[in-house]
């Protein structure tokens, strides 16, 4: 709690300087008595003895109308955070060629389970390289044979992680596949529809002119930048829309896509039979010169990752580019509490008259 008027206080000074003045010029009343011997033994009532309470209760009046007069408030900080961030679809493959192994942090995983260790890493961050994208949209879309949105855009990652980690590789052999012109525009076009709801609420909150946007985007989330982190290790073999047909969709609404390359040219499956756990060669069909097209038609970049390590440096580098601005704004509301002690004072001095008038009342 502080006072907004401390000088007020000042005031308690004077108290001090009227109590020795009211003593000096206090006047009783006298009536002559030929001896004084009996009133000297006659007792003092309880009334006369607690008569000094009224004077106590004047001065706490005084008192406690002085400090509300101080104007007592108690602040709450309140801190506003406005945001220019990137609006960020990851797009992950889940076909069945994603079950080869990679070495991530001493393990061997499969390609999938990789990319989902150094997704989390990106999103949440880590204490080495990486500081997370706490201030971004960021959604998730799975994809094999058919694109599947798997979380919407949103600011909170817990949900978006809890989805990631769920996501598995396909085990229908009627759902595997490589439908990257499908997994692109269905990205590019939950990127754009999230562009337009945030337009959309700055117009039904009658924000439209340009002052008026500007305060909005200083009040909420402004999507800086739209991008699209593609991670597939096939080629385009599924779907309707061809990937460059799709990467031009995205060029067109602004959105940026990365693609990067999954596996290398020493990749491997480990299968369980009878006889027992074998290590199968996989083949590499990774359509690098598409990707690298998608990648610069749209104004990313492609990396190509053997393994985790390469992966998490692709993965740097993009979180290196797309920064996010936070401004915060902090501010302190006040609770005025003058009113207490106003009205302790009021009781008081309420109290006084109400004792002097009775109890403690004197005649003359």
């Amino acid at each position: 709690m502080q006072l907004y008027s401390p000088w007020a206080l000042l005031l308690l000074l004077i108290l001090p300087v009227a109590a020795y003045l009211t003593r000096r010029k206090r006047r009783t009343a006298a009536v002559r008595f030929p001896s004084l011997t009996d009133m000297k033994t006659s007792l003092v009532s309880w009334r006369l003895r607690l008569r000094p309470i009224l004077k106590v209760l004047r001065v706490g009046c005084l008192v406690l109308l002085i400090i509300a007069l101080a104007r007592p408030r108690r602040g709450t900080k309140i801190s506003e955070t406005a945001t220019e961030g990137v609006a960020i679809e990851v797009v992950a493959d889940r076909s069945g060629s994603m079950q080869a192994e990679m070495d991530y942090r001493g393990k061997k995983l499969n390609r999938l389970e990789t990319v989902k260790g150094v997704l989390v890493e990106f999103i949440k961050g880590n204490d080495k390289d990486l500081s997370g994208r706490s201030g971004d949209l960021v959604g998730l879309i799975t994809f094999a044979r058919y694109a599947d949105t798997k979380c919407p855009l949103v600011h909170s990652h817990d949900v978006l992680l809890e989805f990631l980690r769920q996501t598995e590789i396909v085990k229908m052999r009627a759902e595997d596949g490589t439908a990257i012109g499908d997994a692109i525009a269905l990205a590019a076009a939950r990127l754009k529809k999230a562009e337009e709801e945030i337009e959309q609420r700055k117009v039904q909150l009658g924000l439209t002119g340009a002052e008026d946007s500007k305060s909005a985007d200083e009040a909420g989330f402004k999507i800086k930048s739209k991008v699209i982190i593609l991670l597939t290790d096939g080629i385009n073999n599924a779907g309707q829309y061809t990937p460059l047909q799709a990467a031009q969709l995205a060029k067109d609404w602004g959105i940026k896509i990365y693609t990067i390359g999954i596996g290398s040219t020493q990749a491997y499956t480990t299968i369980q039979t009878m006889l027992g756990t074998y290590k199968v060669p996989t083949q590499d069909n990774i359509d690098e010169g598409l990707l690298k097209a998608i990648a610069e038609n749209t104004g990313g970049f492609y990396g190509r990752a053997g393994d985790a390590k390469t992966l998490r440096k692709i993965v740097e580098k993009i979180d290196s580019l797309e920064k996010t601005k936070v401004k915060s704004v902090q501010y302190t509301q006040y609770a005025e509490q003058f009113g207490p002690w106003a009205l302790v004072a009021l009781v008081l001095l309420a109290a006084e008259m109400v004792f002097g008038c009775t109890i403690f009342r004197k005649i003359p």
